[in-house]
């Protein structure tokens, strides 16, 4: 295994993390007695396989339905030092419940203390505010920290680029320590909006985290025909685990483990990762002339920038994601992964915003989505790829994983 500075926190913080969110029994929370016992074994091996490869990160979070729980039996079987464990913690309006639910956590996983705690979903202005005003979570957070409860603090966010940065740039102090020490965020190869939001949290010496490379990554575990062929002769998970940790600024990546053999390919890419230029560069070349050939576009993000959000577009509709998967769709043949993405809409809430697009855009005409986004450089085309997304992905509504779906 390879290790990386976890910024400021110091920890030697190893390439590959284990994520928790795959492995546990379900998601909602119940009583360890209800556990499958055939899925709490499968948990155990997972993480020995772990801890066998030197992959000594643990994450979790109290929103992982029964994770906490069962890990809290596994966990103590280990050396306390020689693991990082983190947990994350949704924000809430009064920092007591915060607080309380942080020792719930603790007691899940019959632990003293967490080296990492992050609020868990800061997504929006609202959850922002929770976190950074005086008294607000981040300074019950620390407060505990000063109590021995965590070690270090940070935040997770699927939030817009703009939010993000509020919170990576933030000066409130508390006990000493200005703003957070860390981020978990999203960035890789279908995902690159949020690289200013690194390179902000590098200039602050933060850790930086990447969330689910995998499976929000584009469901690289079982990759679409074209997308394969054009990563070839590297499988997608070895290919995006390089080129994403190519880059020194980010630190560790989430490997979101079902069972111990899912570590194989991304252990495979870890030794390689003396050669992730030259490996990754020819790929990404013919991504990008694959999606120039079929969208006119070097990236399926190429239309976002200057785009409205979904508060100030007719409907209610998220056009910077919808325009992206019908890009990942069309461009690298991603139509099972945006398909799911895109049934989201309506039912993510703060984690994935936009009204179900199908019965939004049919109130809404092409005269008012070229106002909603005059001067837009493609603005006379989107009206016409915003019905091709809905006609190409509109399928059953889905829900989120931790609601079930």
């Amino acid at each position: 295994m390879q290790y990386r500075r976890f910024g400021r926190t110091n920890l030697s913080m190893p390439v590959l993390s284990t994520g928790g969110m795959r492995y546990q029994d379900g998601w909602k929370d119940k009583p360890l007695g209800e556990v499958d016992p055939a899925v709490h074994r499968n948990l155990e091996a997972t993480l020995a396989r772990s801890i066998e490869a030197g992959i000594n990160h643990i994450e979790t979070a109290r929103g992982y339905g029964v994770s906490e729980r069962q890990l809290g039996v596994v966990l103590p079987t280990y050396p306390r030092d020689e693991l990082i464990v983190q947990t994350k913690v949704a924000p809430e309006a009064d920092p007591d419940v915060f607080v309380a639910h942080v020792h719930e956590s603790l007691e899940r996983l019959q632990l003293d203390h967490v080296d990492l705690l992050g609020l868990h979903g800061i997504n929006n202005a609202e959850i922002l505010g929770w976190s950074l005003r005086p008294g607000g979570c981040l300074a019950a957070a620390r407060e505990l920290q000063r109590q021995g409860k965590c070690r270090w603090v940070g935040f997770s966010t699927h939030a817009p680029l703009e939010i993000i940065l509020r919170a990576i740039e933030t000066d409130a102090t508390h006990h000493g320590h200005i703003g957070f020490d860390y981020v978990n965020l999203h960035w890789y190869t279908i995902f690159q909006r949020n690289w200013p939001a690194i390179e902000a949290a590098t200039a602050r010496d933060m850790g930086v985290f990447i969330i689910s490379p995998s499976d929000k990554g584009g469901m690289l575990y079982k990759p679409s025909d074209d997308f394969a062929a054009l990563c070839d002769p590297l499988h997608p998970i070895v290919f995006n685990d390089l080129w994403t940790l190519r880059r020194p600024e980010v630190h560790t990546i989430s490997v979101g483990s079902a069972r111990p053999g899912d570590y194989d390919l991304h252990l495979e890419a870890v030794g390689r990762l003396g050669q992730a230029e030259p490996l990754t560069a020819p790929i990404y070349q013919r991504l990008c002339g694959r999606m120039r050939e079929r969208c006119g576009i070097d990236s399926p993000e190429a239309m976002s920038p200057g785009l409205p959000g979904d508060a100030q577009t007719p409907g209610g509709l998220n056009l910077e994601v919808l325009l992206w998967l019908r890009h990942l769709a069309v461009g690298w043949g991603m139509t099972e992964y945006a398909t799911m993405r895109f049934n989201l809409f309506g039912s993510g809430g703060h984690w994935f915003p936009g009204q179900p697009a199908a019965e939004a855009l049919a109130g809404v005409t092409d005269a008012e989505l070229r106002d909603a986004v005059a001067g837009h450089p493609h603005a006379d085309a989107i009206p016409a790829l915003v019905r091709e997304a809905v006609d190409l992905l509109a399928g059953a509504p889905v829900k989120r994983l931790s609601e079930g779906g």
